[in-house]
């Protein structure tokens, strides 16, 4: 063994009591750290060292060189994209799941994939799923969309009499999409699968709404003459966090052959709530559902699920034709059911936060997010600088400057509150406005971080372009 691996194993509980010492002194400043650190091209010499510093030296290096142009995205007032945190027990499953380093791929040699099954089987529940419904963990929400597009590809095959598998996705021809507000990421899956960009096709969307026009939904798979299609329905966009009247669309199954995927990327986690629960209404019907978890979860990277009601076709197109990893027969091994042959076990922190703070605990976090959000969105509604371009429905506020600000007045607000290190917030555009996203869904964040992302918003509001 290499003396630097010999003495690094010979002082492990010594090194590991330093670095979770570091790492709560991170965390214990993470509220007051700056929220975001734009990039320095890095000096570092190109070659690695021959020599090492051993794990000591290296959390040195990296205290010094990397950490302070880390930015405080695990903190309450990152408001950019949809970015959870990591709750305290999410974090020590993640910690657990480096330790025990399992890769769940095959029920011959660990426990780790009926932990993945029990957790699975709870997330079901939280959604509101049937038993009906198989899940497996995957990265995040584009491999999600990923998954469900690939086993909706091979239901298209199924429908028109040939193999996607054998034959490649020409067999298929012309794939219709019907999306009404679909997320980029089921355009890059669409691109990924074969089916191509362009197969994706837009759908009216109510007026003034981010949600489909379900009777133009319905004129446009009339339209195909009965060739089946992929619809892919939205629970929660990312502009408004609007929904699909999902009920409705899967009622248009009973008239027309479509799959229906359901993109709840964090959306589905309204469930969570009475007074949105509502929102989900019909997401039972769906064939392939996208959460993601290291979203509102609020688990660390990365982490998403998804459910099928079809896990045969899903073998069809993931199962890995190797004597060595077994035959997808009965109930296969889940390295026949994802894109991966080797994942980390992904489920552990999701195990951990589920277990430790019960539904109860994320309801709070859910209506918290979304109290905090409305408590935004009341206050620009009433400054003179801002106006909403869309109701606040759950944890995403849309809005811009007052009148009819251009892109470089926008660009330059998010620039000012980004340079402030107060809070981190990203462009969108949206009825063609240029405009500002702030969306809630840290677990750390209450009404004194609200006040000072407004704080930070006025005060930018106010400075020169």
């Amino acid at each position: 063994m290499h003396p630097l691996l010999a003495r690094d194993l010979d002082s492990l509980p010594e090194l590991l009591e330093e670095v979770r010492g570091y790492a709560a002194g991170v965390l214990g400043g993470l509220a007051d750290r700056p929220v975001t650190r734009p990039a320095v091209p890095s000096s570092s010499a190109a070659s690695l060292p021959v020599e090492g510093a051993g794990t000591k030296g290296a959390l040195d290096r990296f205290a010094e060189r990397w950490e302070p142009g880390f930015s405080g995205s695990a903190g309450p007032r990152y408001l950019g994209f949809v970015t959870g945190g990591a709750t305290p027990a999410s974090l020590a499953g993640d910690w657990l799941t480096g330790t025990f380093d399992q890769n769940p791929t095959s029920r011959a040699d660990s426990a780790a994939t009926e932990l993945e099954r029990e957790t699975l089987g709870w997330l079901r529940g939280l959604f509101g799923l049937g038993e009906e419904h198989h899940g497996m963990f995957v990265s995040g929400a584009t491999m999600s969309n990923f998954t469900g597009l690939a086993i909706a590809r091979e239901w298209l095959g199924e429908r028109l009499g040939v193999s996607v598998t054998t034959d490649g996705v020409a067999a298929l021809g012309t794939v219709p999409v019907l999306s009404g507000a679909a997320h980029s990421s089921v355009g890059k899956a669409l691109s990924m699968l074969g089916l191509g960009r362009g197969a994706l096709r837009p759908v009216p969307l109510l007026p003034g709404r981010e949600a489909v026009d379900v009777g133009r939904l319905a004129e446009a798979l009339a339209a195909l003459d009965g060739r089946p299609a992929i619809v892919v329905a939205n629970a929660g966009t990312v502009n408004t966090v609007d929904f699909d009247d999902l009920r409705a669309v899967a009622a248009l199954k009973d008239r027309f052959p479509f799959w229906l995927h359901v993109d709840a990327a964090f959306g589905g986690f309204a469930a969570l709530s009475p007074r949105h629960a509502h929102l989900l209404e019909g997401l039972e019907a769906a064939d392939s559902v996208c959460v993601d978890l290291h979203k509102w979860l609020n688990v660390p990277y990365d982490a998403a699920v998804q459910f099928t009601r079809r896990p045969d076709l899903q073998v069809a197109a993931f199962h890995n034709a190797s004597p060595y990893l077994g035959m997808p027969t009965g109930d296969p091994d889940p390295v026949h059911l994802t894109p991966e042959n080797s994942r980390r076990l992904r489920a552990l922190a999701t195990w951990f936060t589920l277990a430790a703070y019960g539904r109860a605990g994320h309801r709070e976090i859910v209506e918290r997010n979304a109290a905090e959000a409305s408590r935004l969105g009341e206050a620009l509604e009433a400054h003179p600088s801002f106006r909403l371009l869309a109701p606040v429905r759950l944890n995403v506020v849309c809005f811009t400057l007052a009148g009819a600000p251009a892109q470089e007045r926008v660009d330059a607000l998010l620039r000012h509150v980004a340079a402030s290190g107060e809070a981190f917030l990203t462009p969108t555009v949206y009825a063609g406005v240029p405009a500002v996203r702030a969306a809630f869904s840290n677990w750390r964040t209450t009404a004194s971080d609200t006040a000072r992302v407004l704080a930070a918003l006025d005060e930018a509001a106010a400075s020169p372009a």
